[in-house]
């Protein structure tokens, strides 16, 4: 998002963050997928990796709120493994 986000709760400035989903190698950031979820064997869920939306996430320095948005023109974050 281009523009500042708006704390609705204090109107506070938001921080830009994501919010990390552990992997088997580590950590990447969270995505939403169209439709409904489809089971795998092999990796709990069937994805379409080309249909994956990187989730961007505000929040309020002041009360805490959180804010997420899927938007499609962010690049994902790549993996970031523990250290």
């Amino acid at each position: 998002m281009s523009k500042a986000v708006e704390c609705i709760k204090c109107q506070a400035q938001m921080e830009l963050g994501y919010v990390p989903d552990g992997t088997h190698g580590g950590y990447t950031q969270q995505g939403w997928f169209p439709g409904v979820p489809v089971k795998s064997f092999w990796m709990g869920l069937k994805m379409e990796t080309n249909q994956l939306v990187p989730v961007t996430t505000f929040r309020c320095p002041n009360c805490g709120y959180l804010e997420s948005y899927a938007l499609p023109n962010a690049t994902p974050a790549t993996t970031v493994t523990e250290a």
